[in-house]
């Protein structure tokens, strides 16, 4: 069992070194904490010129889709980027658990992503005035942490799809395009069309931005436990499949030698 805990925690934060793409402070600052916030401001003054919702709907609602961008990208970059740099191989020839090996991988970029939600409700809330409830932060920690789980096994997913596709980054560019319009952060999910709303019903912090929403406005964590849930939900769903698809591709790896082929 410490084996294992030191393969999946030891084992990510390594791979999270080695295989991080946003590599000078500068980069990541702009990429990540900047860039998130501006595009808080940019729908929260459009809602209200349109009269859509309240600042509240899209501080909470582009906080948690914040951490979709390092959990999605960088779920992606665990698996994609071993093959990019010719080291799948390797990884492969191991007699670790490559399920557990991959799978601890996503903890990392969840950590970067919860990261980059706290300072963009942070800075949100300050810039537009949004009180939130101290009793509410505990709760938003644990929802918050939920969804980039969720965003980084929907990545890690992703890069095991890249096993079999080339352009790996245009499946990740439009995963995070649908985050941002299925999801209910930026649109409310009851003027979605039905068809939109069960599309986003099964995409990470789809729920998440609801319970968030909740506990900002005061309901309290009781009220927010049902949404809570059906995000725990979808992140170990992903987890699976993710697991599962890495395990297909590994075998057929072995049987045909396709992973090394770039």
């Amino acid at each position: 069992m410490t084996a294992l805990f030191r393969l999946v925690g030891v084992g990510g934060v390594i791979a999270y070194r080695a295989l991080f793409n946003w590599t000078t402070p500068p980069m990541f600052i702009g990429t990540l904490l900047v860039g998130p916030l501006f595009q808080l401001l940019f729908f929260a003054y459009l809602g209200r010129q349109l009269g859509v919702a309240d600042d509240r709907f899209y501080i909470v609602g582009n906080a948690v889709l914040a951490a979709s961008l390092a959990c999605v990208f960088g779920g992606t970059m665990a698996v994609s980027n071993e093959r990019r740099y010719g080291t799948l191989g390797h990884v492969l020839l191991s007699p670790r658990s490559r399920t557990a090996l991959f799978l601890g991988r996503v903890l990392p970029y969840a950590g970067n992503g919860m990261l980059v939600a706290v300072v963009t409700l942070s800075g949100g809330a300050l810039l537009l005035g949004l009180r939130i409830p101290a009793s509410a932060l505990p709760g938003l920690v644990l929802v918050l942490a939920t969804g980039s789980l969720a965003c980084g096994f929907f990545g890690l997913t992703l890069g095991a799809i890249g096993l079999r596709f080339r352009d790996v980054w245009l499946v990740s560019n439009v995963s995070v395009a649908l985050l941002l319009l299925l999801t209910g952060v930026n649109v409310p999910a009851g003027q979605l069309p039905v068809g939109m709303r069960l599309v986003g019903s099964v995409l990470p912090i789809t729920h998440a931005a609801e319970a968030a929403r909740r506990l900002v406005s005061g309901q309290g964590l009781a009220a927010a436990t049902g949404p809570l849930l059906v995000e725990l939900a979808v992140a170990v769903g992903y987890a699976v499949l993710a697991a599962l698809l890495l395990k297909i591709f590994e075998v057929e790896s072995r049987r045909h030698a396709s992973l090394d082929t770039v």
